[in-house]
């Protein structure tokens, strides 16, 4: 039986975008055998005609001009792979309105304006997949769309940032945090303008695109607390590594009575837990249910040719199951409340620099008392007259921290803004020695 001919669009043809035109090409036979359809790029929609890029594309596919993909009644598919927020969102919304399908890898385009394009693709009949948008070649979106479509799953815990990874790995290594940014750059882990990775926004966009798919409601970046690693330094990292844990910045999405919260943040990771080995560039997404208990997905989280790989995966998926509504929906069917600002409980990590004088460590722990907060472990160390105090808390809320640091910071014995990071481990503080 002859192949089904497949034309499909690319808006943007930069690293992924050529690194998608490749693989179709290379892996044109796979495909056709997996599928019986045969994939091929006839349009691709760039700024710059002359630029020279990494797979160049056949004569007459790169153009300028964006009706050429839209009215073109030929193109079976698009994948938008030029990012940004606009004029991105207009276009896939007129693709979809057209009943164009659409695979997307624009994570803060979906965490922003998510809503009103599931909206379009549900008018147009058609699909909008976005595998490529969280942990490029990590398929949790399908898992969680698919494979636990009949789970409540109510727990995500991630490391869905490769460069902020690299750069806390490199820094147990010894590097601080410039050096070890800069390292970052050279290996191409990082944009020469890193702010969304080491401002927690490009993990928090993704955070809330997880929990969208893994709640049933719609959670925007605007619903995301999220801290970077800008202020990590190297006595965080060797505090740690004192307590038997390591610095990683995690993303949380909890669902509990009464509300979800997600939030993205430097922790302190139990050296015991899955999420303290993944380290370098590689991202890891934690999924804890009713029915599956906990399944660990792990591998790259970015490049080029990773998020072109889950580019295609969708692809192919939009073909194998055209005309069959399959998974067109929005993954959106309740409305869930965001749990009121600081309820969320947790350990904590928290750093104290203080006077070393007579009574001092008694009145942090005054503050701490006052407002519930129990002190499971204490590490002190003699710094130029003062002291830095490690405090591990059993678990408190996130509301109740902020409030006793803000007036722990405000100690005439106070030496600089008091910090927290949440601790993650899967052993309780007894096991953990600190009972």
């Amino acid at each position: 039986m002859a192949p089904v001919d497949v034309p499909v669009a690319l808006l943007g043809y930069g690293t992924v975008g050529a690194a998608v035109n490749r693989f179709l090409h290379e892996n044109a036979d796979n495909i056709e055998r997996a599928t019986g359809h045969r994939l091929r790029v006839v349009r691709a929609l760039v700024r710059d005609l002359k630029k020279e890029r990494d797979f160049p594309a056949a004569p007459g596919v790169l153009t300028t001009d964006f009706a050429a993909i839209a009215d073109d009644p030929e193109i079976a598919l698009v994948a938008e792979v030029m990012g940004g927020i606009d004029p991105t969102h207009d276009y896939i919304l007129r693709l979809l309105r057209d009943s164009k399908p659409v695979v997307t890898a624009n994570k803060q385009l979906l965490a922003q304006r998510g809503a009103d394009l599931f909206a379009a693709a549900q008018e147009g009949g058609v699909q909008l997949r976005f595998e490529a948008s969280v942990c490029a070649a990590i398929p949790v979106i399908k898992v969680l769309r698919e494979a636990l479509v009949v789970t409540n799953v109510h727990r995500i815990l991630g490391i869905v940032n490769g460069t902020t990874n690299y750069i806390l790995t490199q820094m147990e290594l010894g590097a601080e945090y410039g050096e070890a940014l800069a390292e970052a750059k050279r290996q191409g882990y990082a944009e020469m303008d890193p702010t969304e990775d080491v401002s927690g926004a490009d993990a928090a966009a993704k955070m809330a695109i997880l929990a969208t798919v893994a709640f049933g409601s719609r959670v925007t970046l605007d619903d995301v607390n999220f801290e970077g690693v800008e202020r990590i330094t190297s006595a965080h990292v060797n505090a740690a590594r004192q307590m038997d844990m390591v610095v990683r910045l995690v993303g949380r999405a909890t669902l509990v009575e009464g509300g979800y919260d997600v939030r993205v943040s430097p922790a302190l990771v139990d050296c015991a837990h899955p999420l303290a080995g993944v380290e370098g560039a590689f991202n890891a997404i934690m999924l804890q249910g009713d029915a599956i208990r906990e399944i660990t997905l792990e591998g790259p989280g970015a490049g080029g040719i990773e998020t072109a790989s889950a580019v295609i995966a969708d692809m192919v998926s939009i073909i194998g199951t055209k005309g069959t509504g399959f998974l067109h929906d929005d993954a959106c069917w309740r409305t869930v409340d965001r749990l009121p600002a600081g309820e969320l409980r947790s350990p904590f990590y928290l750093q104290i620099a203080v006077d070393d004088r007579p009574g001092v460590l008694a009145r942090v722990a005054e503050r701490l008392a006052a407002h519930e907060i129990s002190v499971a472990r204490l590490v002190q160390f003699q710094t130029g007259g003062g002291a830095i105090l490690h405090v591990i808390s059993h678990e408190a809320t996130y509301g109740a921290v902020d409030e006793a640091l803000a007036e722990i910071s405000g100690l005439p014995e106070s030496r600089e803004i008091a910090v927290a990071f949440p601790v993650i481990s899967q052993r309780g503080i007894s096991e953990l020695g600190w009972a």
